[in-house]
């Protein structure tokens, strides 16, 4: 155990991280609106030449979307693991301050206090959550090449993440340390699921519902701690980086819209299914 927290919270890297726009990689806002434009650009024009060319069906891509599943999982799992350990690591050792300022555990995990630098275990692994987004993008091509589908939802939800993602280390904003749990448990679940049924195990309804149940309800908790943040920034005098947590808020907003639209027709469809089996059944 001692090792395995030694290479997520206590090596040399991880503690004397410091975010820099010229230091660290993807830390410009060209690089961000760079890799936004040609994501979304490269996902429309393979879909619409896929069109023009009238390939109906999908493109053969063997174990390359497992790989990417069982990758992107295990990666999850480890932001996630250095995540929470870098939050008691940083309560651990600045308990001292905490007290004079009669802050707790909590209010920290909400609401970073004003000056507070992008540096440190909790940022070294906000950075790693933020190169995963760019690696969650190749999912896309994927689902283009495969299903021959391209939803709105998919290049919103993605960009809208990855703008988040940058913003948290931008401007050290407050309550990234939940949203970053919250998040990286709900893409653990379900690349799991989609890493189980990529290679062929058997699955059920069940499962998917799990799935979309178990994000629904992180993602309910995340918009109560939104509200959170707001109370402490006006009864604590001020929370850092509050700008840009009004601004991914409304981002935030914007998502779950698409997420409830989705989950919904989602669900609509696969009791059609349902039926429809039934009905032939019988």
């Amino acid at each position: 155990m001692k090792s395995v927290k030694y290479w997520l919270i206590e090596h040399p890297s991880i503690v004397s991280f410091r975010w820099s726009p010229t230091q660290s990689y993807g830390g410009t806002w060209w690089f961000l609106i760079s890799a936004t434009s040609l994501y979304v650009a490269a996902a429309v024009t393979l879909h619409l030449l896929l069109k023009l060319l009238r390939v109906r069906r999908g493109v053969p891509l063997g174990p390359l979307p497992a790989l990417h599943s069982l990758a992107m999982c295990l990666i999850m799992g480890a932001i996630f693991a250095g995540t929470l350990f870098s939050a008691e690591a940083e309560a651990r050792d600045t308990r001292w301050l905490w007290r004079r300022t009669r802050t707790t555990s909590l209010e920290w995990l909400l609401c970073f206090p004003l000056g507070t630098r992008p540096s440190g275990r909790v940022f070294f692994w906000s950075y790693v959550y933020y190169l995963s987004r760019l690696l969650h993008l190749v999912r896309t091509f994927f689902v283009v090449l495969g299903q021959r589908r391209l939803s709105f939802f998919r290049l919103f939800s993605n960009t809208v993440l990855l703008v988040m993602s940058f913003l948290w280390l931008e401007f050290s904003q407050s309550l990234q340390v939940l949203a970053i749990l919250f998040y990286t448990s709900v893409y653990f679940v379900v690349y799991a699921y989609r890493f189980w049924t990529e290679i062929g195990l058997p699955c059920n309804g069940k499962s998917f519902s799990f799935a979309a149940n178990f994000q629904m309800l992180l993602l309910g908790c995340n918009l109560l701690c939104h509200v959170a943040v707001l109370s402490l920034h006006y009864l604590r005098g001020g929370c850092n980086g509050i700008g840009a947590w009004l601004f991914n808020s409304v981002l935030n907003a914007a998502f779950l819209v698409q997420f409830l639209k989705s989950y919904a027709n989602t669900h609509r469809l696969r009791n059609h299914n349902t039926t429809s089996k039934h009905k032939k059944t019988t």
